[in-house]
């Protein structure tokens, strides 16, 4: 990740449009931040929400609220909880997410 021509600045997230997003269950919700080739966003999972896809993008995740399931191509599960994170490179693993309770998570790819 190359971060570039970004001018000191704050974003106030509640603030920012809501965009909907259909998991295979359940539903995600955005709000999103673009910077040249950067990308942040503060995501919102409802109980139940299984990503409709395995997702080759690179991603520092930070879990706010609530309780990650990540599915990992290899067959293993990592559960995340407030206060951890996870970091992956574009096209190093294949993950999706899931979410039993719900979670809020801030998102930088």
């Amino acid at each position: 990740m190359l971060m570039f021509d970004i001018p000191f600045g704050t974003t106030d997230w509640d603030g920012v449009e809501r965009t909907e997003h259909a998991g295979e269950t359940g539903k995600a919700y955005w709000r999103t931040r673009s910077f040249n080739n950067i990308r942040v966003r503060m995501v919102e999972y409802t109980p139940g929400y299984l990503a409709d896809h395995w997702c080759q993008k690179g991603h520092v995740l930070l879990v706010l609220e609530g309780e990650l399931h990540t599915e990992l191509a290899d067959g293993r599960t990592v559960v995340l909880k407030p206060g951890q994170s996870y970091q992956v490179a574009d096209g190093d693993l294949a993950h999706r997410s899931r979410t039993d309770v719900g979670a809020k998570l801030f998102i930088v790819d």
